[in-house]
């Protein structure tokens, strides 16, 4: 795996507390890779430390292979959740400021900003003043001064907080659009759905430690267990009968459009699969057949409960 990002055997402690134990992973460059947890559990630390707003007490990290010095934060775009704006500044100035810091000139800056406020429609507001913006306004120009200077690795905590559905698709097609031209997304977020939708990989923290690491469709396929939804025309019995030994029938059958009946069934060996196949279209007139995979709000529950196998 071409890695962008190794976080190796990352600890950090805070008088009477641990905040990150012994936490590695690694970012394939060029994916959208969510960073999860539960309130508390070590999250903001790490990005922090990645960030090196906060050095590890051991560990270390690692940027396209060596470790990472103060010099990358310009390869590096940060949005933290607390937005850190100057309220009484106006928004076009506010912005400039923001990427002179990054490293461009006025005359760059200005031309990339109104070519970014234009596409994120806030054009209008350039003259205004930050107070003024509401908190998605307000993020919106938070999130283009993170991706201006155009940085390999970008790391947003809690991207889509005070957004409305119109706007939040909007800054989700806008980050896809940047990992499609070349960039690396890390994303810390409490929102499942936005995982399965844009995550190629994750890892999930609890009480400091990285407890759950993959891609997400691995890790839903494997947390799944071969549950698959069956579309046929047969009773319960001659289903029960046709698959016999290799599957079992969980839960109630319940009927569907055109005379079928839904029924769910568990194939607990992988070998087995192409047998079931074959008995079903024998017996019990099937129509479909699709495997069911857990949702990341189940699966993240079951990890951080301790019940994930």
């Amino acid at each position: 795996m071409d890695s962008i990002l190794s976080v190796q055997h990352v600890t950090k402690s805070y008088t009477g507390h641990v905040a990150l134990d012994d936490v590695s992973l690694e970012v394939p460059r060029g994916s959208v890779y969510g960073l999860l947890g539960p309130n508390g559990a070590g999250k903001t630390t790490l990005i922090r430390v990645i960030n090196r707003i906060t050095l590890a007490d051991k560990g270390r990290v690692m940027l396209d292979g060596k470790e990472i010095s103060v010099d990358d934060i310009f390869h590096i775009g940060y949005m933290p959740e607390e937005r850190g704006l100057y309220k009484k500044m106006r928004v076009g100035e506010q912005a400039i400021f923001f990427a002179r810091l990054k490293g461009l000139d006025r005359r760059d800056a200005e031309k990339r900003l109104r070519h970014w406020f234009e596409r994120l429609g806030i054009s209008d507001w350039w003259g205004r003043k930050v107070e003024d913006l509401s908190k998605g306004m307000a993020q919106k120009v938070q999130f283009i001064s993170t991706v201006l200077h155009e940085p390999k690795l970008l790391i947003f905590d809690e991207p889509f907080s005070g957004f409305d559905p119109i706007n939040a698709n909007l800054l989700k097609e806008e980050i896809l659009g940047l990992r499609d031209r070349g960039a690396t997304i890390i994303f810390s977020t409490h929102n499942m759905a936005s995982v399965e939708e844009i995550c190629d990989h994750i890892t999930l923290i609890n009480k400091s430690r990285n407890i759950l690491s993959g891609s997400v469709e691995e890790i839903r396929r494997t947390a799944g267990g071969n549950t698959f939804e069956i579309t046929h025309r047969s009773s319960h019995e001659v289903l029960s009968e046709a698959v016999g030994e290799l599957a079992n029938v969980i839960g109630e059958s319940r009927g569907v459009v055109g005379g079928y009946t839904a029924t769910k069934i568990d194939v607990p060996r992988n070998e087995d699969i192409r047998e079931v196949i074959s008995r079903l279209n024998d017996r019990c007139e099937l129509r479909a057949m699709q495997e069911l995979m857990p949702s990341m709000n189940d699966i993240f529950i079951r990890a951080v409960n301790g019940t994930l196998k």
